[in-house]
């Protein structure tokens, strides 16, 4: 049996500030400590209690060497760096089912540490079949045309609440943090989180042995639906045949799957990054 664990630095307890969030941050090595013992001790519940042989950990956050892997066990394996095909669910193809860390809100929530989709210097909002949705639900899509179930996602309690409810509601949900703002948020003690996903992710195995778990699906062909924080990345997505610009920000275009949408969207994101690159230099 295989789990595959996507994770996340916004979603974590205890982390508010954008120095947690960067390599060369002050709390950066605060983060790495907390983004470690969150997954560690899901990935040894996997094992130890549920008895699942092999567990695979997306680093999904930023340059995505986030996790110390230096007493990482035998029965796990890493997806580290960026850039990377599928991001944040690199390496998810062919498991039973997956579990969420440290996962935050989408762009423009309310009382939510962080918010952003997927990358907070290029994208204002992202529709997929007309639904708004977070990278919670574009990566669930992704692995719901894969027939991977989401069993478990933890994070912001504004994505909880919305999100996951909504659309996820056979997933265990674990709130992490409760945010005031974007920049402050109240968690639990590390002892009080290491017990809450031990049974989460106990529940969530529970869940998949007796089937209640679904592969979240959405129609083909895919149409997405993104607007730019900037018109230029606008003018940038134009470039292609296949994009049609809808006003000074947003776009449109069809994809024949979820995958090749995803594909496009990170294309789409890096053109975004180059630009602003040669602009700003």
């Amino acid at each position: 049996m295989r789990a595959f664990i996507s994770l996340d630095l916004e979603g974590l307890p205890h982390i508010v500030s954008r120095e947690h969030l960067f390599v060369k941050g002050a709390l950066y090595a605060e983060a790495r400590k907390i983004a470690t013992e969150v997954v560690k001790v899901v990935a040894e519940t996997l094992h130890h209690e549920a008895g699942v042989e092999e567990v695979v950990i997306a680093d999904s956050h930023g340059p995505m060497v986030n996790v110390l892997v230096e007493d990482t066990p035998s029965y796990v394996k890493v997806v580290r760096g960026f850039p990377r095909p599928l991001s944040m669910v690199a390496g998810a193809k062919g498991s039973d089912f997956a579990i969420f860390l440290g996962y935050h809100a989408k762009a423009g929530s309310g009382k939510a540490t962080f918010d952003h989709t997927y990358s907070s210097a290029s994208i204002d909002k992202l529709e997929i079949n007309g639904i708004e949705v977070s990278e919670t639900l574009l990566n669930a899509y992704l692995l719901g045309e894969w027939d991977v179930p989401v069993a478990m996602v933890a994070g912001d309690k504004s994505l909880i609440e919305t999100d996951v409810k909504e659309h996820l509601p056979w997933a265990v949900g674990i709130v992490l943090k409760e945010s005031f703002g974007r920049y402050s948020a109240i968690s639990p003690g590390m002892e009080k989180i290491q017990e809450l996903l031990r049974e989460g992710t106990v529940e969530a195995f529970e869940r998949f042995k007796r089937e209640e778990l679904k592969p979240l699906k959405t129609e083909t062909p895919v149409e997405v639906k993104l607007r730019f924080l900037n018109s230029t990345y606008a003018e940038t997505a134009e470039l292609l045949p296949f994009v049609e610009r809808l006003n000074g920000k947003t776009v449109r275009f069809s994809a024949k799957s979820v995958e090749e949408a995803y594909k496009t969207i990170e294309v789409l994101i890096f053109a975004s990054a180059g630009v602003s690159s040669i602009v700003n230099r």
